[in-house]
């Protein structure tokens, strides 16, 4: 991630959080003692988000310590300690909602991913991701997918031309869609397009698009539909995968399964940060 966004973002969302004060711990007597927490995983997963917890408290105070014990992509169990901070008890109190859910949905998405992965295992197909994110966490989203060994689709509309189905609709059709974008964007552009007829696929072949995408295809379509595409197109399937159908789609001879709820239906990791001791005192 970009350690510059990675501040902005997180400025953004303490600022939102915090407001004026954190008017609970600022009302305590104790909220300058020096204390130290702990984040640790209540389930098993795949632990994303370290640049997260070291940078998030150091916006609020640069007087906190943190350690790691896990990180990006790191396997976790139930009990496992990934870090420790330490810090008064103000600045832990003031960054540790907003970095626990960070955390926590990051590493929601890293174990589903996994999930994936692992299902996929030794077939050769990437699993990767999709711009079904939520507005903001784009960033982190996309960066705990890599977490769980899986890829990045586009970012957004400005890195790579996707033509969808209403796109080819206001055109007339597939071949024309794509030469009409042929003509306009740079040779540094790769042009996908999303399939859903066998005649749709011979026009994206004819007019060598770079990438195809079956689109909530079954996995007999495709498997008798690939026998139309060259090597040197690369290919994609998307719409309505699960862990409980995607091996149906191992055999197939796809490079690319995309899959939208890796961010839009994910759970966040069970992790809690709880504080361990106090130290009597301002600062340590």
């Amino acid at each position: 991630m970009n350690e510059l966004k990675v501040k902005e973002k997180l400025t953004e969302f303490l600022i939102e959080d915090i407001g004026c004060e954190d008017l609970t711990t600022s009302s305590l007597p104790n909220k300058d003692q020096w204390i130290q927490g702990y984040f640790i995983s209540k389930e098993d997963g795949i632990f994303a988000g370290e640049e997260i917890i070291k940078l998030g408290f150091s916006l609020i105070s640069k007087d906190v310590e943190v350690v790691l014990f896990k990180h990006d992509g790191d396997r976790v169990t139930k009990g496992d300690i990934i870090a420790s901070v330490e810090g008064t008890f103000s600045t832990l109190m003031a960054g540790e909602r907003v970095i626990l859910n960070l955390v926590q949905r990051m590493s929601g998405i890293a174990t589903m991913t996994n999930e994936f992965v692992h299902v996929l295992d030794g077939s050769g197909i990437r699993i990767c991701d999709t711009r079904k994110v939520m507005p903001g966490l784009k960033i982190f989203d996309k960066y705990a997918v890599t977490c769980g060994g899986g890829y990045n689709h586009r970012f957004g509309l400005y890195d790579g031309v996707m033509l969808k189905d209403n796109h080819v609709a206001a055109v007339g059709s597939t071949g024309a869609a794509i030469r009409e974008v042929r003509g306009r964007v740079g040779h540094m552009i790769r042009i996908e397009v999303e399939i859903e007829t066998e005649e749709a696929l011979l026009q994206a072949v004819e007019a060598k698009v770079d990438i195809i995408m079956f689109d909530n295809r079954s996995p007999e379509e495709i498997k008798s539909w690939m026998r139309h595409v060259p090597d040197d197109i690369v290919t994609e399937v998307s719409g309505g995968i699960t862990l409980e159908n995607i091996h149906q789609y191992r055999e197939t001879g796809v490079n690319y399964i995309s899959i939208g709820a890796l961010t839009h239906s994910v759970s966040g990791l069970d992790i809690s940060f709880n504080i361990a001791s106090q130290k009597e005192g301002e600062g340590k």
